[in-house]
C-alpha cells in the first residue's frame, strides 16, 4: 500500500490536482487494453489521503477554508482514499500520537450547537465531507475509472472522472484556499469553463462559511476543532437553482462536439461543486451504434451498446465474412504496402504532421504505433493530436482501400460506414474507438490470413504465425507486374483488367527482396533473393501456386545457362551472379518434396523469354517449353562452360564496375565435379559488395569476390544433380546426364558420376583438418583456423579459401552427405563460438585482420577497407545465415546422440527468442537484413528482409 500524505500535496494545488491524476487510474479516453498486453510501468495502488496522523494539521500551513476543497479533490481520485480523525472537525493543531491524552469528541446528531465534547453534521466540513464520500463511493461501484485533471488557475482545479462504457462523466471544481481569503485578496473574476456535453444535474455544490460563535480556545478534555466554521451543502439540485454557476449558453465545438459554457458567478475560496455529465443524443447515439458493432471482436463493448436502425447494408455482414473473401495478395494490399510500393501505385503512406510517416500503407503502419502509445495510454502523442483534430487519417484508411477495387473495396466500405460514427463522437474519444474499430479488424484479417496457410502455420505458435505473416507482407503484386508473363497454357494464373488499357492482364505476386529498399521498380526481384526466401514464405506456408508461378516465370528468363540476379521483369535482367540458378533449382526441389503431386511442376510449360542467348525478347506462348528441358539447358551449359560479357557492359548497368568485371564465366571442374566461376573483378555471389569510393582507391574491387569454387555453390549443385539422379532412374525426369568435352570427344557424364565425383572430392579438399600434417592441405601456410571447412576453393587470391565464414553450413542443410559428421560438429562449433551474434552471423572471423562489424555506406573516408561501406560482407552480422546454422546444428546433433541433440533445440530456442523479441518490437513486424557486431542496429539495413524471415521460418519447420 502507497499512503500519499497531505505534506507531500501541501504546496500547491496543481501538485494535488497532478497526484490525483497520476495515482487516480486511467486518463479519460483511453484505450481499451487487451487481455494481454505487454507489461509496463506503474504506480503501486494507492490510498490517497487528505491528511495522515504523522503530518501537521494544513489549517497551520493553509487557511480552514481550504480543508472542504482539498477533500473534494483527494475524492475525485481513483483510489482509496482516507483520512486522520480531527480533519473533519477543523482541528487546528496536530495531535501527537505519542503525547496526547485528551478524548476525541463524541457524535450526538440530536443538537443544532453541540457542545465542546461533542460533533454532529454542523460541525466543520463533516456534511461536506460526507456528500464528496458518498460520490466517491458511487464513482467507484459505476466504473467511473478514467481520470482528467485540469489545473484552471493558481487556486481552482477541475477533476473529471469518466465511465469508459457509458462515457457519462462526473466534472468536480474546487476553489482552494491556501490564503486565509479574510486577509488575503482572490479576484472575483473567474475563468468561464467549457463542459463537453450535457449537464443532467448539479450533484452538490458546498462551501465553507464563518459562522458567529466563540474563538478558538484548545479544550482541557477533548480534541476539539474550530467552532466558528461549517459548510453550506446543496445535493441533486438542476443547473438553474445554483448558486454557484450560471449556464451561460449552449456552443458546438467542430461539427459533433456539444458544449455547456459555465459562468461561475459565487466560486468563493473553499467552494467546490460538482456537475453529471452525459454526451449529448446524437453523441451517445453514435457510441452505442460503435459498441454494438465492435461487439463481434469483443464481449467487452456490449455495455453501452445500440442496435442501428439505419444500418449501412455493409455493416449487417460480419467483418469476419468480409475479410474471408480476400486473397492472400488482397491482404498485402490491407494491411502492409511501404511508401515505395504505395508511390508506384500512385499514392503513399500517411504522413502524421510534426511527427514521421507511417511505415506501411495498410493497417500495419497504424497498428505499429498504437502499439507502441496504447499500453501508456500516451494519449499526448501526435498520432492522437491528429486524430483529434481532424478526419484525414480517417478518410486515408478508408477511402484507399475503397480506390483498390475488388474484395478491397468492401473492407474500405465497412471502414467507411464504422467512421461515419466515429465521426460523429466527442473528438476527445475518437483515438479509443478508432483503435477499437481497427484491433477488432486488424486480428480479423490476421485469422483470415492463417486460414488461407498450411497447417503448419495455423496449426503453429504465436512466433510461426506472425513470421508467416512476413510472407504475406513481402509477397504481393502492384500497379505494374514485376514478374514476366507466364505462358498463356498455364492453368491457375490470376488475371485482373488494367485500369489504363482495359486489357487483361497477369498479376502474379512476386516477392520484395526487403523494406523498404527494395520493394518496388526494377530493384524489387532479385534472383537470389527470391529463390533462398521462396521454401520458408511460400512452400511451408502452403502457398503452392504463388511459389509455382515465381519458379516459372524465372525459369522463362533463363539466358545463358543462368536465372538472373536483377530481374527487372526479365527485361532489364542482369545475368551477373552465379548461385540464383542453384538456388532456383533447389527451390524447385524442394516444390516437388512438398506440394502434393508437386513433381507435376515438371511438365508445366515455360515461355522462354530468351530461347537462345542472342535472342530479343520475345513474347509469351512464342515459345514454350516443359520446366525439364530449362533445367537441362542449365545443367548442360555448366557441363559445356559459360562464358560471356555482359550486355550493356558499362556505366550504363554499373557505375562502379571495372571493365573485366563484366565478363562473366561459370563452369564445372572435369575432375572434381565442383561448379567454379567469376575472376577477381566480379562478385557472382550473394556476397557481393563492389567498392564504390574513389577516395580509398577501392572503386570497381569487390570486397569479397568468392571466385574459384564457393562453398555453398558446391553444395547446391550436389543437391541437385543427386535429385536429379534419382528422378532419372525413377524414370521421372528423361535426362541421364549432361554431355561433355573430354580428349576432343563429346561424351556423357551421368548425374550419378557427377554427383559421385562431387562427393569424393569435397571432404578431401574443403575440410581444414586439425592435423597440420594433413596430406591433402595444399596451402597449410594459409591456414588460420583448423576444424573448418573452406569458404571456397580455388579462388584467385589462395588466402579467401581459408577465410572462416558464414557459408559452409549452407551445404550442410542442402547436401549433409558431403560432411562427415565428427567433423562437420567440429566446425559448426567454431562457427558458434566465432561468428554467431544475438541475431545473425558475423560475416567474417573477428580473428581476420580486413573484418569490421560496423557497416557504414555513408562514409567515405581513406580506409580501403570500410570506405562507402567496402565491409559489407566483412563483419557485419547477416540473419539470413544463422538459419542454416541452426538447421545444420540440429541435422548433425541428430546424427550424434540424444543428449546432444536436446542441448541443440535448447540453443536453437534461445536463439530463436532473440528474433521473437525483435519481431515483437519492429515497427516493420519483420526481421532486418543485418545488423552490426553484437547485434547493434544498423540503419543502412533494410528494416525487414524476405530471406531474414523465411529462414527463421525453415528452422522452427525443422523443429
Amino acid at each position: 500500500m502507497f499512503i500519499l500524505t497531505e505534506a507531500m500535496s501541501a504546496y500547491n494545488s496543481h501538485e494535488e490536482g497532478r497526484l490525483v491524476y497520476r495515482y487516480g487510474g486511467e486518463p479519460v479516453g483511453s484505450f481499451v487494453q487487451p487481455s494481454l498486453r505487454p507489461l509496463v510501468p506503474g504506480i503501486a495502488h494507492a490510498l490517497f489521503m487528505d491528511v495522515t496522523h504523522d503530518n501537521e494539521s494544513p489549517i497551520t500551513h493553509r487557511s480552514a477554508y481550504d480543508s472542504l476543497p482539498s477533500s473534494a479533490i483527494v475524492s475525485m481520485a481513483c483510489c482509496a482514499t482516507g483520512s486522520t480523525r480531527g480533519y473533519d472537525e477543523l482541528v487546528p493543531h496536530q495531535i501527537s500520537v505519542v503525547t496526547e491524552e485528551r478524548f476525541y469528541t463524541k457524535w450526538n446528531p440530536n443538537v443544532a450547537v453541540p457542545g465542546p465534547g461533542e460533533v454532529n453534521g454542523n460541525s466543520g466540513i463533516i456534511a461536506g465531507k460526507k456528500a464528496v464520500n458518498r460520490l466517491h463511493q458511487e464513482l467507484a461501484a459505476h466504473g467511473f475509472i478514467q481520470v482528467y485533471v485540469d489545473q484552471v488557475d493558481e487556486d481552482i482545479v477541475a477533476v473529471t472522472r469518466h465511465c469508459p462504457h457509458t462515457h457519462q462523466s462526473v466534472v468536480a471544481v474546487s476553489r482552494t484556499a491556501f490564503r486565509d481569503p479574510k486577509t488575503s485578496f482572490y479576484s472575483k473574476e473567474v475563468p468561464q469553463m467549457c463542459i463537453p456535453g450535457k449537464i443532467e444535474e448539479v450533484i452538490l455544490e458546498a462551501r465553507t462559511v464563518e459562522q458567529s460563535a466563540e474563538p478558538y480556545k484548545q479544550d482541557k478534555s477533548f480534541i476539539n476543532g474550530l467552532p466558528q466554521y461549517t459548510v453550506e451543502i446543496r445535493e441533486h439540485i438542476q443547473l438553474v437553482d445554483s448558486k454557484i454557476v450560471r449556464q451561460a449558453g449552449v456552443t458546438t465545438k467542430g461539427p459533433n462536439e456539444y458544449v455547456q459554457e459555465i459562468d461561475f458567478e459565487n466560486l468563493t475560496p473553499g467552494s467546490t461543486i460538482a456537475f453529471r455529465v452525459s454526451l449529448d443524443p446524437n453523441a451517445q447515439k453514435s457510441v452505442g451504434i460503435l459498441r454494438n458493432h465492435l461487439i463481434q471482436f469483443r464481449p467487452h463493448f456490449r455495455s453501452g451498446s445500440l442496435t442501428d436502425d439505419q444500418q449501412f447494408p455493409i455493416l449487417k455482414v460480419p467483418f469476419e465474412t468480409i475479410a474471408s473473401k480476400l486473397s492472400l495478395a488482397d491482404l498485402n494490399q490491407v494491411l502492409y504496402r511501404c511508401d515505395a510500393e504505395e508511390q508506384e501505385d500512385g499514392g503513399g503512406c500517411y504522413n502524421i504532421p510534426n511527427w514521421t510517416p507511417l511505415k506501411y500503407a495498410g493497417l500495419q503502419g497504424l497498428m505499429s504505433v498504437m502499439a507502441d502509445i496504447r499500453p501508456k495510454n500516451d494519449l499526448g502523442h501526435p498520432f492522437c493530436d491528429n486524430l483529434r483534430s481532424g478526419d484525414w487519417m480517417i478518410d486515408y484508411l478508408s477511402n484507399r482501400l475503397i480506390a483498390r477495387g475488388g474484395a478491397c473495396t468492401d473492407v474500405g466500405k465497412w471502414f467507411a460506414a464504422m467512421f461515419s460514427y466515429l465521426k460523429q463522437i466527442p473528438r476527445y474519444l475518437i483515438p479509443c474507438y478508432f483503435d477499437a474499430i481497427l484491433v477488432g479488424a486488424y486480428t480479423t484479417l490476421l485469422e483470415a490470413a492463417w486460414k488461407q496457410m498450411s497447417l503448419f502455420v495455423q496449426n503453429g505458435s504465436t512466433l510461426v504465425k506472425h513470421l508467416a505473416m512476413g510472407s504475406v507482407q513481402m509477397c504481393g503484386v502492384g500497379r505494374f507486374p514485376a514478374l514476366p508473363v507466364l505462358s498463356p497454357s498455364l492453368p491457375d494464373v490470376p488475371y485482373r483488367t488494367n485500369n489504363i488499357t482495359q486489357e487483361k492482364e497477369q498479376c502474379c505476386p512476386s516477392l520484395a527482396a526487403g523494406l523498404p529498399h527494395f520493394s518496388s521498380g526494377i530493384f524489387r526481384c532479385w534472383g537470389r533473393d527470391t529463390f533462398i526466401s521462396l521454401r520458408g514464405l511460400l512452400l511451408i506456408t502452403g502457398r503452392h501456386i504463388e511459389a509455382r508461378n515465381i519458379i516459372l516465370a524465372f525459369a522463362g528468363t533463363l539466358r545463358h545457362g543462368l536465372i538472373p540476379n536483377l530481374l527487372g521483369q526479365g527485361t532489364y535482367a542482369r545475368y551477373n551472379c552465379r548461385d540464383a540458378v542453384w538456388w532456383w533449382l533447389q527451390c524447385i526441389q524442394d516444390y516437388c518434396n512438398i506440394v502434393p503431386n508437386g513433381i507435376s511442376i515438371l511438365k508445366c510449360p515455360v515461355s522462354r523469354m530468351y530461347p537462345k542467348d542472342d535472342s530479343p525478347h520475345l513474347p509469351a506462348g512464342q515459345v514454350d517449353q516443359p520446366l525439364y528441358e530449362v533445367i537441362q539447358e542449365a545443367l548442360q551449359r555448366h557441363a559445356q562452360g559459360i562464358n560471356f560479357r555482359e550486355r550493356n557492359a558499362g556505366p550504363q548497368i554499373d557505375r562502379n564496375m571495372r571493365d573485366e568485371g563484366f565478363n562473366i564465366i561459370a563452369g564445372v571442374d572435369p575432375v572434381t565435379g565442383f561448379v567454379y566461376g567469376g575472376n577477381r573483378l566480379n562478385c557472382g555471389t550473394w556476397m557481393d559488395k563492389m567498392g564504390e569510393s574513389e577516395r580509398a582507391r577501392n572503386k570497381g574491387i569487390p570486397a569479397t569476390p568468392r571466385d574459384g569454387s564457393a562453398v555453398e555453390i558446391v553444395g547446391l549443385s550436389k543437391s541437385a544433380v543427386r535429385w536429379l539422379s534419382d528422378l532419372n532412374e525413377k524414370n521421372v525426369y528423361p535426362y541421364k546426364g549432361v554431355t561433355v568435352q573430354r580428349e576432343g570427344k563429346e561424351m556423357l557424364l551421368t548425374f550419378r558420376e557427377w554427383n559421385q565425383q562431387i562427393q569424393n572430392h569435397f571432404e578431401r579438399s574443403f575440410y581444414v583438418s586439425e592435423n597440420p600434417s594433413d596430406p591433402n592441405e595444399q596451402r597449410p601456410d594459409l591456414v588460420h583456423k583448423r576444424c573448418i571447412y573452406k569458404d571456397s576453393y580455388g579462388a584467385s587470391s589462395p588466402w579467401c579459401d581459408y577465410q572462416l565464414r558464414p557459408n559452409f553450413p549452407i551445404a550442410m542443410v542442402v547436401a549433409p552427405e558431403l560432411f562427415t559428421a565428427s567433423n562437420a560438429w567440429k566446425a559448426l562449433e567454431v562457427v558458434e563460438k566465432k561468428l554467431m551474434g544475438p541475431l545473425g552471423m558475423k560475416t567474417l572471423d573477428p580473428d581476420d585482420m580486413v573484418y569490421c562489424g560496423v557497416y557504414d555506406n555513408a562514409l567515405d573516408n581513406d580506409n580501403y577497407n570500410v570506405a562507402k561501406g567496402f565491409n559489407y560482407h566483412q563483419g557485419p552480422e547477416w540473419l539470413w545465415p544463422i538459419g542454416y546454422f541452426l538447421r545444420a546444428k540440429l541435422h548433425f546433433a541428430k546424427l550424434l546422440d540424444q543428449e546432444t541433440y536436446q542441448k541443440t533445440v535448447v540453443l536453437v530456442k534461445n536463439v530463436l527468442s532473440r528474433h521473437y523479441t525483435h519481431l515483437e518490437r519492429s515497427s516493420w513486424k519483420g526481421l532486418p537484413e543485418l545488423t552490426n557486431e553484437n547485434g547493434q542496429y544498423c540503419p543502412f539495413s533494410c528494416e525487414t528482409q524476405a530471406w531474414s524471415i523465411s529462414v527463421v521460418l525453415e528452422v522452427l519447420h525443422d523443429l
